[in-house]
């Protein structure tokens, strides 16, 4: 692939999203169609670039910009919820996907079907929190799919990369693959903070806004590359690093600094371009590879065409009936033991009393307990199922060749059967989403009522600082990031709130 191509093929996606984006239609489901259809054209060359530059150059700016818009208090209040679809359902998504996908697929080995269970285990949830607000998504719903999107990203990786190795014959035993899993899981994350903590020291110490976003522009992949390198998760390394920059630098006094305004209004804008363009090059690049991918299956006596493509719609089916039982499952399990805890508060004095201190100790830490989301709620999350950015790169990363030089067992199956389930899902649930949404009949008037409230609240906050000068900006922030320490004002609030003392103090140094 050439320079040529790929400037070509990013121009094309911008005049697509623009057309996309007017007639309220998810941009990328239009042009991986497109470039799908693009692929049988006469004379359309195949596009191959290395299968680890895939991920190591797309995932890290991806999620470390989907991790800096993410509340950690939010995320730290629906951690149960969380937890529970980013590493349990993703766990058994890929386990039950890969059983029967080697029960269709039987000539590509039993490891080969988990890798391509582990392929299309993880939803791209971020996508329908990116258009939460104008689809009326409840908030709870939104900060439950946003935590998600990070963690199943994480988990899903993690099995691909064990997955990988052991289609490789890499891996003796599933206790070896489980000992990897959880060094991968601790080692990132600990990598991870240790890059972020480095980055905020050196940050403050450049007083340059081009250096500061240069830095922060490379901490994704120093952090991701660095964890690779280590046998660890570079994808929790990036989310560990993400989150210990962005909340520190937005919030924390103590890592405030002059002009650190400019970095921070800088960043803002070049992240969603760097989103923007990395999204259209992956789902033009994965949609490119469909005549080459179904030419060599026909060419295959085994798994072959026809066998790969039944068994693509069955694994589509099946990826959308386990999300949606599996949400159910995990949910209605925390609501039958919410019940059962109300039951034994209202019989046990002893439960009562610990039930007691329970809710005092959260409450001492800002967090009030949150019951089980409703049965509206359960199935608006069960049916945010769409495949999308990750499972492209990630089948788009399998290697050509083993560690031993041979050919990657069933490599065009999985690319073919990852496309196909996510334009699936794209089309199934991503063109219903906004029309299911509004027909649960979602009362968000408390919820806006509640966030203009926070906002006038911060608002007090600024005015009891008032004046223009960069030392007043500078206590406006520093009030807010009191008031938030203090869950007088919630995360979301205090952030939109700094971004418009950052507008106005660039305002002001630029009379």
């Amino acid at each position: 692939m050439n320079g040529v191509e790929i400037l070509l093929i990013i121009g094309i996606g911008i005049a697509v999203s623009a057309v996309a984006h007017r007639r309220g239609i998810q941009p990328g489901m239009i042009i991986v169609v497109l470039a799908a259809a693009a692929s049988f054209l006469p004379g359309v060359p195949r596009l191959e670039l290395n299968s680890e530059w895939i991920l190591a150059i797309v995932i890290p700016p991806l999620l470390y910009s989907a991790t800096r818009g993410v509340s950690f208090s939010s995320f730290g209040a629906n951690l149960r919820p969380i937890v529970s679809l980013g590493v349990l359902l993703v766990l058994v998504t890929a386990g039950v996907l890969g059983l029967v996908a080697a029960w269709l697929l039987p000539s590509i080995g039993l490891a080969t079907a988990f890798l391509i269970g582990s392929v299309l285990a993880p939803p791209d949830t971020i996508t329908s929190v990116s258009h939460g607000t104008s689809i009326g998504l409840p908030r709870r719903v939104t900060a439950i799919l946003t935590g998600e999107s990070l963690v199943n990203d994480a988990t899903a990786l993690t099995l691909f990369s064990i997955a990988v190795a052991a289609a490789e014959g890499r891996h003796a035993s599933w206790g070896h693959g489980v000992l990897e899993f959880l060094y991968n899981a601790f080692g990132g994350v600990a990598i991870g903070l240790v890059f972020g903590l480095v980055t905020l020291w050196v940050r403050k110490k450049l007083h340059n806004s081009t250096l500061e976003t240069s830095l922060v522009l490379l901490l994704p992949f120093t952090a991701f590359l660095t964890a690779e390198q280590a046998g660890a998760s570079g994808i929790l390394a990036v989310v560990a690093a993400s989150f210990s920059v962005s909340v520190n630098l937005t919030f924390d006094p103590k890592h405030q600094y002059p002009g650190g305004y400019r970095t921070r209004l800088q960043e803002d804008s070049i992240w969603p371009v760097i989103d923007f363009l990395l999204e259209t090059f992956v789902f033009a690049y994965i949609g490119l590879q469909l005549r080459f991918v179904l030419d060599e299956l026909a060419e295959s006596p085994d798994p072959g065409l026809v066998r790969t493509l039944v068994a693509a719609g069955v694994l589509l089916l099946v990826a959308i009936v386990v999300r949606l039982v599996g949400v159910f499952a995990l949910f209605g399990r925390w609501a039958l033991a919410d019940r059962l805890d109300a039951w034994m508060i209202e019989h046990s004095a002893r439960f009562r009393e610990r039930a007691r201190i329970r809710a005092e100790r959260r409450r001492g830490r800002g967090g009030q307990p949150l019951g089980a989301p409703s049965g509206r709620e359960t199935f608006l999350v069960g049916w945010t199922g769409m495949r999308g950015i990750l499972t492209l790169a990630a089948a788009a990363s399998v290697p050509e060749l083993t560690s031993r030089g041979e050919p990657f067992p069933g490599r065009n199956a999985i690319q073919a059967i990852a496309l196909i389930v996510t334009l699936g899902t794209l089309l199934i649930q991503g063109t219903t989403l906004r029309s299911i949404t509004a027909a649960l009949h979602f009362d968000t008037s408390a919820e806006k009522a509640e966030a203009a409230a926070m906002l006038a609240r911060g608002r007090e906050i600024i005015a009891g600082t008032p004046g223009d000068t960069d030392a007043d900006f500078d206590a406006q922030r520093a009030a807010l990031g009191h008031a938030l320490s203090e869950h007088r004002i919630d995360e979301e609030t205090a952030r939109g709130l700094i971004e418009d003392i950052d507008l106005r103090q660039a305002a002001r140094h630029t009379i």
